[in-house]
């Protein structure tokens, strides 16, 4: 997968655009990485500064120049409005699979734009990356983001205690999978 050197797909919901991130962004993305409320599931350090964030920015176009992962800006197509945003990353081509991630800032929670940009990602892995299976790994204590992600079509496998380590701690997961077959059939 490389799309650096085709445009850059641009999906479309209802009420959304899905649109390459932009250094223009910076501001939004510290809002949302900065924010304690909202990284607070997230094992990540918190995007502070600027450079923090473009830093963040870089590391989002790496990993389509490398072809293991693609994030979308989330958008409000009334008025470009920036949301969050969401992706697949940790794509593994021989294995055509790869894991869903996406974060929204907290005034926008609960409007089902998760499940909205969710499937169309998930029909673009699916259907244009030909991916066969997409993960979730997920804080059990995140109760919002496993229940968007169940009713995006995830099944959940299981909870791995102690699955990760970050900032002292041992934290556990959530996984959940959703396979191409499954995601068609439903929708």
């Amino acid at each position: 997968m490389d799309f650096s050197s085709t445009p850059f797909p641009i999906l479309e919901t209802e009420r959304l655009i899905l649109r390459a991130v932009k250094d223009s962004d910076v501001d939004q993305i510290i809002k949302l990485r900065g924010n304690p409320k909202t990284m607070y599931f997230i094992p990540r350090p918190l995007v502070k500064t600027e450079e923090d964030a473009m830093e963040h920015i870089k590391m989002i176009r790496d990993t389509i120049a490398e072809g293991t992962g693609i994030n979308w800006a989330i958008t409000l197509k009334e008025n470009n409005t920036y949301l969050g945003f969401i992706g697949v990353f940790r794509i593994q081509d021989q294995h055509f699979k790869g894991e869903l991630g996406y974060m929204l800032l907290p005034e926008y929670h609960g409007k089902g734009i998760n499940n909205e940009a969710g499937k169309a990602v998930l029909n673009f892995a699916f259907n244009t990356l030909n991916l066969n299976a997409i993960e979730a790994v997920i804080n059990p204590q995140n109760t919002a983001s496993l229940k968007s992600a169940k009713s995006m079509g995830f099944t959940e496998i299981g909870t791995f205690p102690e699955y990760e380590y970050y900032n002292g701690k041992f934290l556990d997961c959530t996984y959940l999978y959703l396979l191409k077959k499954d995601f068609n059939s439903a929708t």
